[in-house]
């Protein structure tokens, strides 16, 4: 039942997908949203688009970095004291959930990657330091970033919040030399909580899984993202093993 209502959505609400080669002609930024334990390694049950998401996510981080390319990513990180309604408590600060996954963690060694830890849902929002200054705004413009690319999760909530962000802040001017923002697919994943568990339990919404994912992409499209479900180099720009 549940399959064939994605199947239909998919078919009233399609989402073109189309690829994206990379070989340094067009100054290209890496934007990795949330890959933190909290969220990747907290399911007790294996979840093959969330492991196939930090997969790929792993081996973007390193093309990226083998080339010099800049890398932004952004680091769920909470007060204990200070909850994130409607969710329960996550990814307090200080705990193993607020750290990025063990295959992402030799970042925070990286000379080429900009790591923010960010205490709300929108990363753009939570780039905004004291003095009004954005430290995401800066990175597009000290690297002169034409493109960045998306990836991390959820794909309906924290990687659509701030790709719709993103794109106003384009919109407006505030982000130059930024032209496209582009949302890999297939290295984006949300959570599953189906419609028989969130009956049985207070106050939640049923959030399945693959239908979340596909709107989430849907609708950043509609919001003016590109949405591609393949990125291939160039034959200098190889990841390295």
């Amino acid at each position: 039942m549940v399959s064939n209502s994605i199947d239909l959505l998919k078919q009233e609400l399609p989402v073109q997908q189309d690829s994206l080669l990379l070989n340094g002609d067009v100054k290209t930024g890496l934007v990795l949203v949330d890959v933190v334990n909290g969220f990747c390694t907290a399911p007790k049950q294996p979840d093959k688009q969330i492991s196939t998401m930090v997969e790929e996510s792993v081996t973007l981080a390193r093309a990226f970095c083998d080339n010099k390319w800049p890398v932004f990513g952004f680091i769920d990180s909470h007060h204990p004291d200070i909850p994130e309604h409607p969710y329960p408590p996550h990814c307090i600060a200080g705990t193993d959930e607020a750290r990025l996954v063990p295959e992402l963690q030799w970042l925070e060694n990286e000379a080429n990657a900009t790591l923010r830890c960010k205490d709300c849902i929108d990363g753009f929002l939570g780039c905004i330091e004291k003095d009004g200054s954005n430290v995401f705004v800066d990175w597009i413009k000290n690297n002169q970033i034409k493109i960045i690319l998306v990836v991390g999760i959820c794909t309906d909530i924290c990687v659509l919040d701030f790709v719709c962000s993103a794109l106003s802040a384009r919109n407006r001017g505030f982000l130059a030399p930024l032209e496209d923002v582009i949302v890999f697919s297939q290295a984006c994943a949300t959570f599953d909580l189906p419609l028989h568990v969130a009956r049985a339990a207070k106050d939640v919404i049923a959030h399945p899984q693959e239908l979340m994912h596909h709107i989430g992409l849907y609708m950043a499209k509609g919001r003016g993202a590109k949405v591609v479900s393949e990125v291939s180099f160039g034959a200098l720009q190889c990841p390295s093993s």
